[in-house]
C-alpha cells in the first residue's frame, strides 16, 4: 500500500485504534471524523467534527474532499449503509464495511468458517442487521459498482475484556475475579474460541485499504490460536494473579433467565468456531497473528491499571452475575 488518503467514521474504538496507529505510523493521511466527544490520542490525524447521522453536516464538514478509501467503523443497520452510499459514491476509491464474524450461518455445521460459509443467524437482531447491510452494499457494487470491501472481525480485543457475559462494562469481570467473586461461564467453558488482538487485526486491515483487488470481495481477519472459554478466563486471572471462580451453566439456562443475553449467546459465542484465514493470506502476503493470548491479556489489563478511569465497574454486570448465580443456586436445591 503506497501513501493514501484515508476517512474513518470513528477511528478511535476498541479495533480502530490499533489500526490508526499504524496507519499513521506508516505516514498515511489519516482523517477522523466524529463527534468529538472521545479524544482521540493519535498525533498526526487530522480529526473533522461532525455527526454521521447528520449527513448534511457531514457534507458540509468535508466539503470537495476525495479519498481513497472510507471505513465506517459504527455502521450497524441498512440505513446506516444507505446513508454512506449517499454520502460517498464517487467521493472514494474504496468503501469498507465493518461487519461480524457472527454473521455466519447458525447452528454451526462445520466448526471451521470460511468466507464462502452461509451468513444467516436466526438468533441475534445485531448479526441479522450486518447482513442485511452487507447484502445491500453487494447489490450497489454489483448494480452501481460501488466500490466496497467487507470485514467481518471476529472478538477481537485491546481496549475490552473478550468475555462472553457483561452486560455493560468488561473490566467489570477482572474486578470480580480481584475480588475473588464467582464469575459465570457459559456451558461447561470447554466450547473452542477465537479471540484477536487489535493490533494483530490491524496486520491484515491495513493491507487491504487502498487494494483494489479487494473491492467486491469478504475477509475476516483473525488469530489461529485455538482457546476455549476456561483458558480464556483463567489467562485472565493469571494475568491479575487470582484464579477465577468459574460457575459454569447452560447457555440455554441464562438465556430463558437474561434475554438481553440471548443473542450474544445462542447466536456467536455457545458455537465453537474456528476461522479459515487463508483468504486474507492471499490477499495481504506475511498476514499472521502473532501475540498470544496470555501476552495480549496483559497488555489490555495493563492499558487498564495505567487510568483509573479506563477501569470503571459498572452496577449492571455486577447484577447480571449475581442475580444468574442466586437462579442456579434455587435450581440445584
Amino acid at each position: 500500500m503506497g501513501g493514501v488518503k484515508l476517512l474513518f467514521i470513528g477511528g478511535t474504538g476498541n479495533i480502530s485504534t490499533a489500526v490508526s496507529r499504524r496507519l499513521l505510523a506508516a505516514g498515511h493521511e489519516l482523517w477522523l471524523l466524529n463527534r468529538g466527544q472521545r479524544s482521540a490520542g493519535l498525533p498526526g490525524a487530522r480529526t473533522v467534527i461532525a455527526d454521521i447521522h447528520q449527513p448534511a453536516a457531514v457534507r458540509a464538514a468535508l466539503g470537495d474532499e476525495q479519498f481513497d478509501a472510507v471505513v465506517n467503523w459504527i455502521a450497524f443497520t441498512p440505513e446506516d449503509v444507505q446513508r454512506d452510499l449517499d454520502l460517498f459514491a464517487g467521493r472514494t476509491g474504496q468503501y469498507v464495511f465493518i461487519s461480524s464474524a457472527s454473521v455466519y450461518r447458525k447452528p454451526i455445521l462445520d466448526p471451521v468458517l470460511t468466507e464462502a460459509t452461509p451468513a444467516h443467524n436466526p438468533f441475534w437482531k445485531y448479526s441479522q442487521n450486518k447482513i442485511a447491510c452487507e447484502e445491500l452494499l453487494l447489490k450497489a457494487w454489483r448494480e452501481k459498482d460501488f466500490p466496497v470491501t467487507i470485514v467481518r472481525p471476529a472478538h477481537t480485543y485491546d481496549q475490552i475484556i473478550p468475555v462472553a457475559l457483561s452486560a455493560g462494562s468488561s473490566w467489570t469481570i477482572v474486578d470480580r475475579i480481584r475480588r475473588g467473586l464467582p464469575v459465570v461461564v457459559h456451558g461447561d467453558g470447554t466450547s473452542i474460541w477465537v479471540v484477536t488482538h487489535s493490533d494483530d487485526f490491524a496486520k491484515g486491515f491495513t493491507g487491504l485499504l487502498g487494494n483494489m483487488r479487494a473491492v467486491g470481495e469478504i475477509f475476516h481477519i483473525t488469530s489461529d490460536e485455538l482457546l476455549n472459554w476456561n483458558q480464556i478466563h483463567e489467562e485472565i486471572g493469571r494475568a491479575v494473579g487470582q484464579a477465577p471462580k468459574i460457575v459454569h451453566m447452560a447457555s440455554d439456562f441464562i438465556a430463558q433467565l437474561e434475554p438481553d443475553q440471548a443473542g450474544g449467546l445462542l447466536g456467536d459465542k455457545t458455537h465453537s468456531f474456528w476461522c479459515d484465514n487463508s483468504k486474507i493470506k492471499r490477499f495481504v502476503p506475511g498476514y499472521t497473528a502473532t501475540i498470544p493470548f496470555h501476552e495480549g491479556i496483559r497488555r489490555t489489563i495493563a492499558w487498564f491499571d495505567a487510568d483509573s478511569k479506563r477501569s470503571m465497574t459498572d452496577p449492571a454486570t455486577d447484577a447480571l452475575h449475581e442475580r444468574l448465580i442466586a437462579a442456579y443456586g434455587k435450581g440445584k436445591q
